[in-house]
């Protein structure tokens, strides 16, 4: 029990809010409703066993750069509650369990299980060389959508790629505000990133773009999927919640924390309630 708690905060299990709603909205929508217990079971084991892959990568690859700083030398990979050959084995059990569940899925699924673990796999090494890292981390959840609406349809329709891109600068803005945290530190050991490159200032803005970018695509999608009036409403909510994280992060970086994981957890939440109401009712 002590290592599955430790294994559980390696990854932040409970963060797992982020990833998940954007796969059942894929799969409510391209069903048109409900899409039975056996793919609703798989899907999240999809998602969980993908995303529990792509953190162990990262919190593994990461071990030396995460003793340095003091926000993130407290975390099980560095000191010492989850040794190296357990990560190891974490990561190649799910990757595994990832592709077991895709073949279950369908042979779409499948054979696109092999390039999505390259991409999740990846992340990790973007940092140490361009700063277009947190664009890669939203292309990784991006993928969720995309997963989907290939588990329904075997196929991939253009409403997902507008509902994944939102996806992607949804993720990639709200990354950009959590790493302001580290910005002296990324600037301190030489880590590319945009607080680290371009400023305080500059990251804001650019954050502001990204996710003003993801309302846009998200309205693209639920145009695109001939979705009701519930859709619309959760498009406008979702503005509403960034636009409230900015105010938030831009008066108290302290609370970074908040914005980032309680305002970004509502509005993945919300989102799928919205758009559940206008498919099953």
């Amino acid at each position: 029990m002590r290592l599955l708690k430790d294994l559980s905060e390696l990854v932040m299990f409970k963060h797992s809010i982020f990833s998940l709603p954007f796969i059942f909205i894929a799969m409510f929508t391209a069903a048109k409703g409900w899409f039975g217990w056996k793919l609703f079971l798989l899907g999240a084991l999809a998602a969980i066993f993908a995303r529990n892959f792509a953190m162990g990568v990262n919190r593994y690859l990461d071990r030396d750069i995460d003793a340095l700083n003091p926000r993130t030398a407290n975390r099980p990979s560095v000191d010492g509650r989850v040794d190296k050959k357990t990560q190891l084995v974490f990561i190649f059990l799910n990757g595994t369990f990832f592709i077991i569940t895709a073949y279950f899925i369908n042979k779409v699924a499948f054979w696109l299980s092999f390039p999505i673990l390259l991409i999740l796999g990846a992340y990790s090494y973007f940092k140490r060389f361009s700063e277009l890292a947190h664009l890669f981390l939203g292309i990784s959840l991006g993928l969720a959508p995309i997963a989907g609406v290939v588990a329904i349809k075997a196929d991939i329709t253009l409403w997902s790629v507008f509902l994944a891109l939102g996806v992607m600068f949804w993720v990639a803005g709200f990354d950009l505000l959590y790493s302001l945290q580290d910005m002296e530190f990324d600037k301190k050991i030489g880590l590319f990133s945009i607080p680290s490159i371009y400023g305080e200032r500059c990251t804001l803005f650019i954050s502001k773009l990204f996710h003003a970018l993801s309302i846009l695509f998200w309205l693209f999608f639920v145009i695109e999927a001939k979705l009701g009036f519930f859709s619309y409403l959760a498009v406008i909510l979702s503005a509403i919640i960034l636009f409230y994280e900015h105010k938030i992060v831009e008066k108290d970086f302290k609370k970074i924390d908040r914005a980032f994981f309680t305002l970004n957890g509502y509005l993945g939440v919300l989102f799928l309630a919205l758009v559940v109401i206008d498919t099953v009712l």
